[in-house]
């Protein structure tokens, strides 16, 4: 991550804006880290982008919703179950879920067009919208800022490395369930 910030310099903040766009939170967490290890990624500028990168992508999933309904998320593999989960959240706690649902797992790809589908006011999301972006924004760059400082350069190295073989590991264990209740199902 380093490395990225040390050879692309300022655009590497435009590329923590695009992959922001899409989504982000790992990213995000990894650069802050990066850069309070390194001093090369300023995390006042990392934040602004990552920022306005997840509330460009956040509105453009409003309008698609807004514009094209269900047909804006059908292609996405889930994606109708997590849209019937987030309009339910939305229907429930209405601004409060605007607030919080990039927070949320499993739903946060499909939340803003759900948004957009449920007729919610354009102003009134992009208003929203921006400020849950700053919020996590916040949150995630200040997590990863704080984490080196608190850990240390190498125990944040141990615990990056332990997290990653435990998502490997839930993965792996998901695909072979997956696998075994579609064997117990064929037979």
């Amino acid at each position: 991550m380093a490395e990225f910030w040390e050879e692309w310099g300022g655009l590497a903040y435009l590329g923590a804006a695009a992959w922001a766009f899409f989504e982000g939170e790992t990213f995000v967490l990894l650069a802050a880290a990066a850069g309070r290890a390194t001093d090369l990624i300023d995390p006042w500028t990392l934040m602004f982008s990552v920022w306005i990168g997840s509330f460009l992508g956040d509105q453009l999933w409003f309008t698609l919703g807004k514009r094209y309904g269900r047909r804006a998320v059908r292609r996405i593999p889930g994606a109708e179950r997590q849209l019937n989960k987030a309009l339910g959240f939305l229907d429930r706690y209405g601004s409060l879920f605007v607030l919080s649902f990039r927070f949320i797992y499993g739903i946060r790809n499909v939340a803003s067009a759900a948004c957009g589908m449920a007729g919610m006011n354009r102003l009134r999301f992009v208003v929203l919208n921006f400020m849950a972006a700053g919020i996590w924004a916040g949150a995630f760059v200040g997590a990863g800022w704080f984490a080196v400082g608190w850990l240390g350069q190498e125990n944040t190295l141990y615990a990056l490395g332990g997290i990653g073989l435990a998502a490997v590991l839930v993965m792996v264990l998901r695909h072979f369930s997956g696998r075994r209740k579609a064997a117990l199902a064929a037979s």
